[in-house]
């Protein structure tokens, strides 16, 4: 009897000891993650104190030359998207020490819509801010939708090598038609409405279906030559290959028109606008919105996948 007691008394021990010590853990456990929880809080406070102080220094500077970069492929969810450089450039011409703006473009093309946005919103700012001069400069590319963009400023600035013109309008798409055949593959289908499987890369390529993409392309090819007519207006030499899609290097962008003048942004800056000190309102992610923005990218893609609609690249 005394024995069991013994053992009793044992297990009972080991049993709140052991208890003890998981509490002790958990407590631990839950402690780790608070502080944790904390630093992220601080960090991410500590970055956007850090933005602002940046904004406040920008601003709090003298006379100068705005800059606004346009880099890569032109689209929504991209780096450069409608919605981020319009902002800058609001920015650029509301501060009183801009003397002038520079729009600083690397990009291959894009979204016609987006193109469009950013189009419509330089001439609106130009409207509004009518002695702010604002110039392109082109760097290595600037083609399609980065040219539909670069048409809407006074003038445009390229490097004897730069890459300029490829006004044309293109819609990309595969057929899996044969593959599918040899594998043995059925493609089934269900639709509700009759063009509801347009260019279906598993079914044969329709004759109407391609009929109504060229329609599309043609409309928005339509628009894109409208734009740079108006923007370039009797700058542009009368050749047949401007609006089919070639591209120059910038020497011969300036005798067809395309461009006004070879010249770095420095050379604008300091020649053109006589502003020497460049400051960039080129609208950055700080470390918190690119975390957000990459963990938020790999669930849209594996919600949404991704189209080919038209593109002006």
């Amino acid at each position: 009897m005394a024995e069991n007691g013994s053992n009793w008394e044992r297990a009972t021990i080991e049993k709140l000891a052991f208890a003890a010590l998981k509490e002790q853990r958990r407590t631990r456990y839950w402690g780790i993650f608070f502080k944790l929880l904390t630093f992220a809080y601080l960090t991410v406070l500590i970055f956007l104190a850090m933005g602002l102080g940046a904004e406040k220094e920008r601003l709090a500077r003298g006379k100068h030359t705005a800059l606004v970069e346009i880099t890569g492929v032109i689209e929504a969810k991209g780096d450069a998207n409608a919605d981020d450089i319009n902002s800058a450039l609001q920015s650029a011409f509301k501060d009183k020490n801009t003397q002038g703006v520079i729009l600083r473009i690397n990009s291959p093309g894009g979204s016609p819509v987006q193109a469009g946005i950013i189009n419509d919103e330089i001439q609106r700012l130009r409207k509004l801010h009518p002695n702010i001069p604002m110039y392109a400069v082109v760097e290595d590319v600037c083609a399609s939708g980065g040219y539909y963009i670069a048409v809407a400023a006074d003038k445009i600035y390229v490097d004897k090598a730069s890459i300029v013109g490829s006004i044309g309008v293109r819609m990309d798409s595969f057929g899996f038609t044969g593959t599918m055949e040899k594998l043995g593959v059925e493609r089934r289908v269900l639709t509700a409405g009759d063009n509801k499987d347009f260019l279906d890369p598993f079914l044969p390529l329709q004759e109407k279906d391609v009929t109504h993409a060229k329609t599309l392309l043609e409309e928005i090819h339509k628009q894109f030559i409208d734009v740079v007519k108006k923007g370039r207006g009797t700058r542009l030499k009368d050749s047949p290959e401007l609006f089919s899609g070639l591209f120059w290097v910038g020497s011969k962008s300036v005798e067809l028109g395309l461009a006004d003048g070879l010249g770095s942004v420095d050379f604008v800056a300091r020649d053109v606008i006589k502003a020497e000190e460049i400051v960039d309102f080129t609208r950055k992610e700080n470390v918190a919105e690119r975390l957000a923005k990459r963990l938020g990218a790999g669930a849209a893609k594996a919600i949404a996948g991704s189209g080919g609609g038209p593109g002006l690249r």
